[in-house]
């Protein structure tokens, strides 16, 4: 069985596209999703729909999640949060389709399922927090007690953006990396593919060039900020932006 690990696609069109025709190019008869679908990209509904029309199994992120409590945060995120940022949960927000968001808020924030008999779990970082950052210099030691606590053999995750695979104590390690987002100076999309073959495992990542001036001319036609246009194009966050043009 050969699954395509994606997740942190951030309304990034394109890219997901790019990433979807790559991996059905390579016999991927699974997608497993561990969200993050919205944020900063011009298209959300588009990134939502078409997960949905192919049968992806996914979860819920951290940042759906947000983007779905626009209606009771919004007054104190206007007076608490940068004006760009705010700017991102709230036209993600009022953008999405009713029933994209009822199709977000229906999704898990984590999933168990059992291929080949592998204990498998989705998530959208580490098994405890939905915001812990997982990276390939997380201690040994915390993905020892992410293990135990998981109860999984393959641990899928995200949100740090840092794709990598390690084994720890026979459990493994999967950080998709970002589809829609890449923070680590390199614009092109990243993804794995994961073999199941008789109980073992096998993990490769790709990254995947795509339209990124496409999606750059987009996030500007809706008059979004262009911090978020230069984040696809340069491939770093809004941290690493922002800091750029203030200096």
């Amino acid at each position: 069985m050969r699954v395509a690990l994606l997740g942190d696609v951030h309304a990034n069109l394109p890219a997901l596209e790019a990433v979807l025709e790559h991996a059905f190019s390579q016999d991927a008869r699974a997608v497993w999703n561990i969200g993050d679908f919205v944020g900063y990209g011009a298209y959300p509904n588009e990134v939502v729909e078409r997960l949905r029309t192919i049968g992806a199994v996914s979860i819920i992120g951290n940042y759906d999640l947000k983007v779905l409590r626009v209606p009771r945060k919004r007054k104190k995120w206007a007076r608490s949060k940068r004006p760009e940022k705010f700017r991102a949960f709230e036209w993600a927000y009022e953008t999405l389709k009713p029933e994209n968001r009822r199709y977000l808020a229906s999704l898990p924030e984590q999933l168990h399922l059992q291929v080949e008999g592998i204990q498998v779990l989705l998530s959208h970082a580490g098994p405890d927090s939905n915001e812990e950052y997982l990276t390939p210099e997380t201690p040994e030691k915390r993905l020892k007690d992410l293990g135990q606590i998981s109860g999984a053999d393959l641990l899928v995750f995200g949100h740090s953006h840092q794709p990598f695979a390690r084994c720890v104590d026979g459990v493994w390690f999967v950080n998709t990396g970002s589809v829609g987002r890449p923070d680590d100076g390199d614009p092109r999309s990243s993804y794995a593919l994961l073999d199941i073959d008789a109980g073992s495992l096998g993990v490769q990542h790709f990254r995947l060039a795509y339209d990124v001036e496409r999606a750059a001319r987009a996030i500007r036609e809706h008059n979004l900020p262009d911090a978020f246009a230069q984040m696809i194009l340069q491939g770093y966050d809004f941290k690493r932006i922002i800091s750029q043009d203030e200096k």
